[in-house]
Protein backbone atom coordinates (compact mmCIF):
# COMPACT_ATOMS: atom_id res chain seq x y z
CA UNK A 1 0.00 0.00 0.00
CA UNK A 2 1.18 3.57 -1.07
CA UNK A 3 2.25 5.52 1.83
CA UNK A 4 -0.14 9.01 1.70
CA UNK A 5 2.54 11.85 2.69
CA UNK A 6 -0.93 14.42 1.35
CA UNK A 7 -2.58 13.30 5.01
CA UNK A 8 0.47 13.84 6.63
CA UNK A 9 0.85 17.27 5.76
CA UNK A 10 -0.54 19.21 2.87
CA UNK A 11 2.22 21.49 2.57
CA UNK A 12 4.56 18.62 1.35
CA UNK A 13 6.32 20.47 -2.21
CA UNK A 14 9.13 17.65 -2.53
CA UNK A 15 10.27 14.26 -1.51
CA UNK A 16 12.40 11.40 -2.12
CA UNK A 17 10.96 7.70 -2.82
CA UNK A 18 11.46 4.74 -4.63
CA UNK A 19 9.39 3.25 -7.46
CA UNK A 20 7.14 0.32 -6.21
CA UNK A 21 5.57 -0.95 -9.62
CA UNK A 22 5.49 -0.04 -13.01
CA UNK A 23 2.58 -0.28 -15.42
CA UNK A 24 2.00 -0.02 -19.18
CA UNK A 25 -1.27 0.15 -20.15
CA UNK A 26 -3.02 1.45 -23.36
CA UNK A 27 -3.58 4.28 -22.24
CA UNK A 28 -0.08 5.33 -20.95
CA UNK A 29 2.70 4.42 -18.46
CA UNK A 30 1.58 4.46 -14.69
CA UNK A 31 4.20 4.63 -11.54
CA UNK A 32 3.44 3.37 -8.07
CA UNK A 33 5.50 5.21 -5.36
CA UNK A 34 6.47 3.78 -1.72
CA UNK A 35 5.66 7.51 -0.59
CA UNK A 36 3.59 9.71 -2.66
CA UNK A 37 2.13 13.43 -1.71
CA UNK A 38 0.40 13.36 -5.37
CA UNK A 39 -3.48 13.59 -4.69
CA UNK A 40 -5.58 11.32 -6.64
CA UNK A 41 -8.75 12.66 -8.65
CA UNK A 42 -11.49 11.87 -6.05
CA UNK A 43 -14.37 13.63 -4.01
CA UNK A 44 -14.65 16.54 -6.46
CA UNK A 45 -11.10 17.75 -6.04
CA UNK A 46 -8.97 17.30 -9.02
CA UNK A 47 -5.55 15.42 -8.87
CA UNK A 48 -2.48 16.73 -8.11
CA UNK A 49 0.31 17.52 -11.01
CA UNK A 50 4.09 17.51 -11.18
CA UNK A 51 6.91 15.53 -11.59
CA UNK A 52 9.12 12.77 -11.17
CA UNK A 53 12.83 12.83 -11.73
CA UNK A 54 11.64 15.91 -13.89
CA UNK A 55 9.42 13.70 -15.82
CA UNK A 56 5.95 15.12 -15.90
CA UNK A 57 3.09 13.34 -13.81
CA UNK A 58 -0.15 13.67 -16.59
CA UNK A 59 -2.54 12.12 -14.04
CA UNK A 60 -2.77 10.38 -10.48
CA UNK A 61 -5.83 7.66 -9.82
CA UNK A 62 -6.85 5.37 -6.53
CA UNK A 63 -6.94 1.96 -7.41
CA UNK A 64 -7.99 -0.09 -4.51
CA UNK A 65 -5.48 1.94 -2.24
CA UNK A 66 -2.78 1.89 -5.32
CA UNK A 67 -2.13 5.56 -6.25
CA UNK A 68 -1.08 5.00 -9.75
CA UNK A 69 1.04 8.09 -11.19
CA UNK A 70 0.32 8.13 -15.04
CA UNK A 71 4.10 9.71 -16.65
CA UNK A 72 4.90 10.68 -19.75
CA UNK A 73 8.15 8.04 -19.57
CA UNK A 74 9.54 5.99 -17.35
CA UNK A 75 12.28 7.31 -15.04
CA UNK A 76 15.68 5.78 -15.84
CA UNK A 77 16.46 4.86 -11.57
CA UNK A 78 14.52 3.32 -8.88
CA UNK A 79 15.11 6.14 -6.15
CA UNK A 80 13.24 8.94 -7.44
CA UNK A 81 12.80 12.92 -6.61
CA UNK A 82 9.29 14.07 -6.58
CA UNK A 83 7.80 17.35 -6.79
CA UNK A 84 4.21 18.80 -6.78
CA UNK A 85 2.71 21.46 -8.60
CA UNK A 86 2.75 23.88 -6.21
CA UNK A 87 0.16 26.17 -7.45
CA UNK A 88 -1.98 23.74 -8.84
CA UNK A 89 -2.16 22.27 -5.29
CA UNK A 90 -2.31 25.52 -3.02
CA UNK A 91 -5.40 26.14 -5.14
CA UNK A 92 -6.90 22.99 -5.00
CA UNK A 93 -6.46 23.54 -1.20
CA UNK A 94 -7.91 27.21 -1.05
CA UNK A 95 -11.10 26.01 -2.75
CA UNK A 96 -11.54 22.97 -1.16
CA UNK A 97 -11.67 24.91 1.98
CA UNK A 98 -13.26 27.14 0.50
CA UNK A 99 -16.08 25.18 -0.32
CA UNK A 100 -16.28 23.52 3.30
CA UNK A 101 -16.87 26.86 4.60
CA UNK A 102 -19.35 28.25 2.29
CA UNK A 103 -21.55 24.76 2.42
CA UNK A 104 -21.35 25.64 6.23
CA UNK A 105 -22.66 28.95 5.89
CA UNK A 106 -25.62 28.11 3.49
CA UNK A 107 -26.42 25.38 6.05
CA UNK A 108 -26.48 28.12 8.86
CA UNK A 109 -27.93 31.33 7.04
CA UNK A 110 -29.96 30.07 4.16
CA UNK A 111 -31.07 26.55 6.13
CA UNK A 112 -29.93 24.55 2.61
CA UNK A 113 -27.75 21.20 2.46
CA UNK A 114 -25.07 20.94 -0.11
CA UNK A 115 -25.73 18.06 -2.53
CA UNK A 116 -22.36 18.24 -4.35
CA UNK A 117 -19.19 20.36 -5.00
CA UNK A 118 -17.40 20.59 -8.38
CA UNK A 119 -13.81 22.01 -8.61
CA UNK A 120 -13.23 23.19 -12.60
CA UNK A 121 -10.27 24.84 -14.36
CA UNK A 122 -12.18 27.92 -14.32
CA UNK A 123 -14.48 28.67 -11.56
CA UNK A 124 -16.14 26.32 -8.52
CA UNK A 125 -19.29 25.34 -7.72
CA UNK A 126 -21.58 23.50 -4.98
CA UNK A 127 -25.29 21.90 -5.60
CA UNK A 128 -27.45 23.26 -2.92
CA UNK A 129 -30.77 21.67 -1.94
CA UNK A 130 -32.73 25.30 -2.72
CA UNK A 131 -34.97 26.12 -5.43
CA UNK A 132 -33.60 29.52 -5.96
CA UNK A 133 -30.92 32.34 -4.03
CA UNK A 134 -32.47 35.91 -4.26
CA UNK A 135 -29.28 38.33 -5.65
CA UNK A 136 -29.42 40.07 -2.11
CA UNK A 137 -29.16 36.71 -0.28
CA UNK A 138 -26.25 35.73 -2.42
CA UNK A 139 -24.32 39.11 -1.01
CA UNK A 140 -25.06 38.52 2.30
CA UNK A 141 -24.41 35.01 2.05
CA UNK A 142 -20.83 36.35 0.40
CA UNK A 143 -20.38 38.38 3.21
CA UNK A 144 -20.85 36.38 5.51
CA UNK A 145 -18.67 33.45 4.41
CA UNK A 146 -15.77 35.84 3.95
CA UNK A 147 -16.36 37.31 7.52
CA UNK A 148 -15.52 33.78 8.98
CA UNK A 149 -12.13 33.71 6.30
CA UNK A 150 -11.40 36.80 8.36
CA UNK A 151 -11.35 35.42 11.76
CA UNK A 152 -8.57 33.26 10.74
CA UNK A 153 -10.22 29.67 12.24
CA UNK A 154 -7.67 26.84 12.49
CA UNK A 155 -8.60 23.90 9.92
CA UNK A 156 -7.06 20.48 11.08
CA UNK A 157 -7.31 17.08 9.83
CA UNK A 158 -7.35 13.58 11.97
CA UNK A 159 -8.45 9.98 12.09
CA UNK A 160 -11.02 8.64 14.03
CA UNK A 161 -13.02 5.22 14.83
CA UNK A 162 -16.59 4.42 13.47
CA UNK A 163 -17.46 4.69 17.30
CA UNK A 164 -15.63 8.22 17.54
CA UNK A 165 -17.32 9.48 14.61
CA UNK A 166 -20.61 8.80 15.98
CA UNK A 167 -20.53 11.50 18.90
CA UNK A 168 -18.68 14.01 16.32
CA UNK A 169 -21.40 16.31 15.28
CA UNK A 170 -20.82 15.53 11.30
CA UNK A 171 -22.37 17.38 8.45
CA UNK A 172 -23.21 14.06 6.91
CA UNK A 173 -22.30 10.47 7.75
CA UNK A 174 -19.06 8.83 6.35
CA UNK A 175 -19.26 6.47 3.75
CA UNK A 176 -16.23 4.39 4.95
CA UNK A 177 -16.39 2.67 8.83
CA UNK A 178 -12.43 2.14 9.40
CA UNK A 179 -9.61 5.47 9.83
CA UNK A 180 -12.28 7.97 9.23
CA UNK A 181 -10.66 11.48 8.43
CA UNK A 182 -12.11 14.25 9.51
CA UNK A 183 -11.65 17.79 8.41
CA UNK A 184 -12.47 20.30 11.47
CA UNK A 185 -13.08 23.97 11.29
CA UNK A 186 -13.17 25.73 14.66
CA UNK A 187 -16.10 26.69 15.72
CA UNK A 188 -17.36 25.91 11.95
CA UNK A 189 -17.94 22.40 11.07
CA UNK A 190 -17.05 18.75 11.33
CA UNK A 191 -16.69 17.04 8.19
CA UNK A 192 -15.40 13.52 6.72
CA UNK A 193 -13.67 14.18 3.68
CA UNK A 194 -10.02 12.51 2.30
CA UNK A 195 -9.42 16.55 0.65
CA UNK A 196 -6.43 18.76 0.32
CA UNK A 197 -7.06 21.45 2.98
CA UNK A 198 -5.06 24.43 4.16
CA UNK A 199 -4.81 25.11 7.99
CA UNK A 200 -6.32 28.28 8.94
CA UNK A 201 -9.22 29.91 6.45
CA UNK A 202 -7.31 33.30 6.45
CA UNK A 203 -5.20 31.11 3.71
CA UNK A 204 -8.08 30.96 1.55
CA UNK A 205 -7.81 34.61 0.82
CA UNK A 206 -11.35 35.33 -0.04
CA UNK A 207 -14.25 33.88 -1.59
CA UNK A 208 -16.07 35.32 -4.79
CA UNK A 209 -19.40 34.29 -5.41
CA UNK A 210 -19.99 35.10 -9.54
CA UNK A 211 -23.61 33.94 -9.11
CA UNK A 212 -26.63 31.69 -8.31
CA UNK A 213 -28.88 29.88 -11.18
CA UNK A 214 -31.76 27.00 -11.14
CA UNK A 215 -30.63 23.25 -11.32
CA UNK A 216 -32.87 20.67 -11.46
CA UNK A 217 -34.94 21.79 -8.85
CA UNK A 218 -32.02 23.49 -6.65
CA UNK A 219 -29.71 26.11 -7.34
CA UNK A 220 -25.92 25.90 -7.81
CA UNK A 221 -23.28 28.59 -6.69
CA UNK A 222 -20.94 29.44 -8.96
CA UNK A 223 -17.46 30.96 -7.03
CA UNK A 224 -13.77 31.34 -7.08
CA UNK A 225 -11.25 31.33 -3.98
CA UNK A 226 -7.70 33.09 -3.30
CA UNK A 227 -5.88 33.73 -6.47
CA UNK A 228 -8.43 32.71 -8.35
CA UNK A 229 -10.29 35.93 -7.23
CA UNK A 230 -8.21 37.88 -7.02
CA UNK A 231 -7.30 37.42 -10.65
CA UNK A 232 -11.44 37.84 -11.20
CA UNK A 233 -11.15 41.04 -9.88
CA UNK A 234 -8.36 42.38 -11.94
CA UNK A 235 -9.76 41.31 -14.90
CA UNK A 236 -13.18 43.17 -14.13
CA UNK A 237 -10.73 46.10 -13.82
CA UNK A 238 -8.84 45.73 -16.85
CA UNK A 239 -12.71 46.05 -18.80
CA UNK A 240 -13.52 48.41 -16.22
CA UNK A 241 -10.63 50.37 -17.66
CA UNK A 242 -10.47 49.66 -21.14
CA UNK A 243 -14.33 50.89 -21.17
CA UNK A 244 -13.46 54.29 -19.54
CA UNK A 245 -11.26 54.82 -22.20
CA UNK A 246 -13.16 54.30 -24.21
CA UNK A 247 -16.25 56.44 -23.49
CA UNK A 248 -13.90 59.16 -21.88
CA UNK A 249 -15.54 58.47 -18.59
CA UNK A 250 -14.60 58.33 -14.89
CA UNK A 251 -15.46 54.36 -13.74
CA UNK A 252 -18.30 55.83 -11.46
CA UNK A 253 -19.81 57.05 -14.74
CA UNK A 254 -19.60 53.99 -17.33
CA UNK A 255 -23.26 52.79 -16.66
CA UNK A 256 -24.49 56.46 -17.48
CA UNK A 257 -22.33 56.77 -20.28
CA UNK A 258 -23.32 53.49 -21.75
CA UNK A 259 -27.17 53.74 -21.32
CA UNK A 260 -26.61 57.29 -23.08
CA UNK A 261 -25.07 55.64 -25.57
CA UNK A 262 -27.43 52.77 -25.90
CA UNK A 263 -30.26 55.23 -26.44
CA UNK A 264 -28.21 56.85 -29.30
CA UNK A 265 -27.74 53.25 -30.94
CA UNK A 266 -31.53 52.79 -30.73
CA UNK A 267 -32.14 56.26 -32.18
CA UNK A 268 -29.44 55.40 -35.42
CA UNK A 269 -30.64 52.04 -36.08
CA UNK A 270 -34.68 53.76 -36.25
CA UNK A 271 -32.93 55.89 -38.84
CA UNK A 272 -31.11 53.68 -40.65
CA UNK A 273 -34.21 51.15 -40.97
CA UNK A 274 -36.20 53.92 -42.11
CA UNK A 275 -33.77 55.09 -45.09
CA UNK A 276 -33.61 51.24 -45.68
CA UNK A 277 -37.25 50.90 -46.22
CA UNK A 278 -37.28 53.84 -48.49
CA UNK A 279 -34.95 52.22 -50.33
CA UNK A 280 -36.60 48.76 -50.40
CA UNK A 281 -39.52 50.81 -52.17
CA UNK A 282 -37.76 52.52 -54.39
CA UNK A 283 -35.66 49.56 -55.12
CA UNK A 284 -39.25 46.75 -55.30
CA UNK A 285 -40.29 49.37 -57.88
CA UNK A 286 -37.32 49.30 -60.22
CA UNK A 287 -37.21 45.67 -60.01
CA UNK A 288 -40.77 45.32 -60.82
CA UNK A 289 -40.42 47.60 -63.54
CA UNK A 290 -37.57 46.00 -65.18
CA UNK A 291 -39.09 41.84 -64.70
CA UNK A 292 -39.50 39.65 -67.99
CA UNK A 293 -42.34 37.65 -66.97
CA UNK A 294 -43.08 36.58 -63.29
CA UNK A 295 -39.50 36.02 -62.49
CA UNK A 296 -37.33 38.85 -60.54
CA UNK A 297 -33.83 37.69 -60.03
CA UNK A 298 -31.10 39.75 -59.26
CA UNK A 299 -27.24 39.56 -57.33
CA UNK A 300 -26.95 42.03 -54.66
CA UNK A 301 -22.69 42.56 -53.76
CA UNK A 302 -23.26 43.65 -50.11
CA UNK A 303 -26.97 43.03 -48.94
CA UNK A 304 -27.16 40.89 -45.77
CA UNK A 305 -29.87 37.87 -46.03
CA UNK A 306 -32.20 39.56 -43.51
CA UNK A 307 -32.20 42.72 -45.92
CA UNK A 308 -32.85 39.95 -49.04
CA UNK A 309 -35.28 38.32 -47.07
CA UNK A 310 -37.39 41.80 -46.45
CA UNK A 311 -36.71 42.69 -50.61
CA UNK A 312 -38.11 39.80 -51.28
CA UNK A 313 -41.41 40.09 -49.19
CA UNK A 314 -41.85 43.18 -50.00
CA UNK A 315 -41.83 42.29 -53.81
CA UNK A 316 -44.29 38.66 -53.21
CA UNK A 317 -46.66 40.83 -50.76
CA UNK A 318 -47.35 43.47 -53.78
CA UNK A 319 -47.90 41.37 -57.18
CA UNK A 320 -47.71 37.32 -58.20
CA UNK A 321 -44.81 37.08 -58.69
CA UNK A 322 -41.28 34.87 -58.35
CA UNK A 323 -38.51 36.27 -57.05
CA UNK A 324 -35.30 35.25 -57.01
CA UNK A 325 -31.90 36.90 -55.05
CA UNK A 326 -28.72 36.24 -54.07
CA UNK A 327 -26.28 37.63 -51.91
CA UNK A 328 -22.80 37.72 -52.39
CA UNK A 329 -21.62 39.22 -49.19
CA UNK A 330 -22.61 35.86 -47.25
CA UNK A 331 -23.17 33.43 -50.23
CA UNK A 332 -26.75 33.45 -49.49
CA UNK A 333 -29.65 32.40 -51.81
CA UNK A 334 -33.55 33.49 -51.22
CA UNK A 335 -36.62 32.32 -53.01
CA UNK A 336 -39.77 33.73 -52.82
CA UNK A 337 -43.32 33.68 -54.29
CA UNK A 338 -46.35 35.90 -54.12
CA UNK A 339 -50.43 34.88 -55.00
CA UNK A 340 -51.13 31.66 -55.87
CA UNK A 341 -47.94 30.30 -57.89
CA UNK A 342 -48.04 26.63 -57.74
CA UNK A 343 -44.01 26.51 -56.83
CA UNK A 344 -43.10 25.47 -53.14
CA UNK A 345 -40.04 27.15 -51.99
CA UNK A 346 -39.26 25.03 -49.48
CA UNK A 347 -39.49 21.83 -51.83
CA UNK A 348 -37.58 22.96 -54.75
CA UNK A 349 -34.39 23.43 -52.22
CA UNK A 350 -34.96 20.95 -50.47
CA UNK A 351 -34.79 18.60 -53.70
CA UNK A 352 -31.92 20.47 -55.26
CA UNK A 353 -29.78 22.20 -52.23
CA UNK A 354 -27.23 18.73 -51.84
CA UNK A 355 -26.20 18.82 -55.56
CA UNK A 356 -24.40 22.56 -54.87
CA UNK A 357 -22.94 21.68 -51.62
CA UNK A 358 -25.83 24.25 -50.11
CA UNK A 359 -27.81 23.95 -46.72
CA UNK A 360 -30.95 25.60 -45.85
CA UNK A 361 -34.59 25.18 -46.12
CA UNK A 362 -38.17 27.19 -45.71
CA UNK A 363 -41.78 27.06 -46.27
CA UNK A 364 -43.89 26.98 -49.47
CA UNK A 365 -43.79 30.52 -49.71
CA UNK A 366 -39.52 31.99 -49.28
CA UNK A 367 -36.57 29.46 -48.58
CA UNK A 368 -33.13 30.31 -48.41
CA UNK A 369 -29.94 28.44 -48.08
CA UNK A 370 -26.16 29.32 -47.77
CA UNK A 371 -22.76 27.94 -49.41
CA UNK A 372 -19.25 27.54 -48.71
CA UNK A 373 -18.47 29.25 -51.72
CA UNK A 374 -19.39 32.08 -54.01
CA UNK A 375 -18.99 29.45 -56.51
CA UNK A 376 -21.36 27.39 -55.19
CA UNK A 377 -23.77 30.15 -54.50
CA UNK A 378 -23.76 31.54 -58.37
CA UNK A 379 -23.97 28.17 -59.78
CA UNK A 380 -27.74 27.23 -57.64
CA UNK A 381 -28.60 30.72 -58.41
CA UNK A 382 -28.18 30.29 -61.86
CA UNK A 383 -29.85 26.65 -61.69
CA UNK A 384 -32.49 28.00 -60.26
CA UNK A 385 -33.28 30.97 -62.67
CA UNK A 386 -32.91 28.24 -65.64
CA UNK A 387 -35.38 25.85 -63.46
CA UNK A 388 -37.78 28.65 -63.48
CA UNK A 389 -37.78 30.61 -66.40
CA UNK A 390 -38.09 27.29 -67.87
Amino acid sequence: MTKKLYYESAYIQEWKTRIARKLERADGNYLVLEETAFYPNGGGQPCDLGWIDNIAVLDVVNEEEQILHKVERFPEHEEVDCQLDWNRRFDHMQHHSGQHLLSATCLEVCEAETLSFHLGEDYATIDIARPDLPQAQLMMLERKVNDQIYLNRKVTNYFVSQEQAAVLPLVKQPKVTDDIRIVEIEGIEYNACGGTHVSATGEIGMIKLLKAEKQKGNTRIYFKCGYRALNEFNAGMDILGSLSVKFKAAKDEILERVAKWDQEQKQIQAELNAVKAENDAYLAEKLLAERQGSLIQHVFADKSLKDIQNLAAKLTEQTDVLVLFMSNADHKVVLAQGGENALACGAFFKQHLADYGGKGGGSDKMAQAGFGTSADAEAFYHFTAQSLEG
